[in-house]
């Protein structure tokens, strides 16, 4: 529900309220929180919460100065998994210094928004497509996950052998009620996977599509007696869990011409951002497995190929990547794909040419010839680390806490 700052303080008022979480990330995307009484919430709009960040793991190490934490009236929601008579809404916050200095060290949602920026003052307009998988499993009798999967259905399936529409339907209902619209969900190919995407937003609105995302799944599978895995590789033998991601450039006068240039700068410098769209050591387990890309190449037909472009036109004609997976920090991702599409459209970089054929099956003359993604997190983070382009953009204190330097 889009309120203003007065009207959410009424609404916390008028509806009984019991608390409010204030949200945030860690370097991952992680979402943490605290939670304050509804009468602090005016206090909290006005001059921020302060908050001890220094001993929340994969963020605050080292910081020893209070952050402050303002909540975005926009990110305004219910918490619909709440009880009744407990209920709680729910803001994602922006974090600044006590002087009012924003806390860029770490702060992956500051990136996006300077990415943004630095778009919109090259005249261009960004747009993202999103789509999460992941598996439910079973619980044993002590409620620890299992790996055993909720059902043993497959790409598309319908009820009775997709036992897990019911749970996706409980987080598309939860989500409705957060203000936050699906666009589609389905059986995905594995035992007990699925797949929850949404359509075309502003990079900010997408990152924090995903992350209330993630948190109904973790808590609607919780509900049912079911544990979520959004990890890159569950099961050996079966497919991976990917972060899709479609990407769409327009100029503000609402030409998308720049398609070609924006693909070829993310071509050129997926390399290098490899190892912070695909994070842990287990996210290589998937790269280049049952359907999970390695080679760097684009199509217009192949939809498993690293980057796809379908044959479409209008404001929306999109480049889609394939690589990432569902750890991914999505205001880290689309911050790097910004800057990568806009190198390549300064440059006006030659596109590759089309590989409209399948990798599995082509000759190993013609394969030999591409590159491929790093095979190991080791082997990204050595790409990362030298990379100039990474250096440019993501601030070094974060470069080294994500690296696991």
């Amino acid at each position: 529900m889009r309120l203003n700052k007065e009207e959410i303080i009424k609404f916390v008022k008028d509806n009984n309220i019991k608390s409010v979480n204030l949200s945030f990330c860690d370097i991952y995307g992680r979402e943490k929180n605290i939670v304050i009484m509804p009468e602090k919430l005016s206090g909290a709009f006005e001059h921020g919460i302060a908050c001890n960040i220094s001993e929340v793991k994969n963020f605050g190490e080292g910081i020893y100065r209070n952050v402050l934490l303002h909540p975005e009236y926009e990110t305004f929601s219910d918490m619909p998994w709440k009880e009744e008579n407990d209920r709680a809404v729910r803001l994602f916050c922006s974090m600044t210094y006590a002087d009012g200095t924003p806390f860029d060290r770490r702060g992956t949602k500051s990136l996006l928004k300077k990415a943004i920026a630095a778009a919109d003052e090259e005249g261009y307009e960004f747009f993202f497509l999103c789509e999460l998988e992941f598996y439910l499993f079973k619980l044993d009798e002590n409620g620890k996950p299992t790996k055993e999967p909720y059902d043993e259905a497959s790409l598309f399936d319908i009820p009775p052998e997709d036992k897990c529409e019911t749970v996706r339907r409980k987080i598309c209902l939860a989500l409705e009620k957060m203000g936050v619209f699906p666009n589609n969900t389905f059986h995905e190919a594995g035992p007990g996977q699925n797949k929850i995407t949404f359509s075309y937003t502003d990079p900010l609105t997408a990152g924090n599509n995903i992350t209330t995302l993630k948190a109904v799944i973790k808590n609607e599978a919780a509900n049912c007696g079911l544990y979520a895995d959004f990890s890159p590789k569950p099961l050996a033998d079966k497919p991976g869990n990917g972060f899709h991601i479609g990407i769409s450039v327009r100029a503000n006068d609402g030409n998308n011409a720049n398609t070609a240039f924006a693909l070829s700068g993310m071509m050129d410098k997926i390399c290098e951002m490899t190892a912070f769209l695909n994070p842990f050591d287990k996210s290589y387990k998937r790269i280049g497995k049952l359907g999970a890309p390695i080679y760097v190449s684009w199509t217009s037909e192949n939809r498993e190929q690293l980057f796809c472009v379908p044959e479409t036109v209008g404001k929306y004609r999109l480049v889609k990547l394939r690589s990432s997976d569902s750890t991914v920090n999505p205001y880290l991702a689309f911050a790097l794909l910004i800057y990568a599409s806009l190198d390549g459209i300064k440059k006006q970089t030659e596109i590759p040419p089309v590989s409209n054929f399948d990798f599995d099956t082509a000759d190993e003359s013609v394969v030999s010839g591409y590159k491929k993604l790093p095979a190991s997190f080791e082997e990204a983070r050595s790409l990362a680390m030298n990379s100039e382009f990474i250096k440019e953009y993501v601030p070094d204190d974060l470069i080294k806490m994500y690296l696991k330097l």
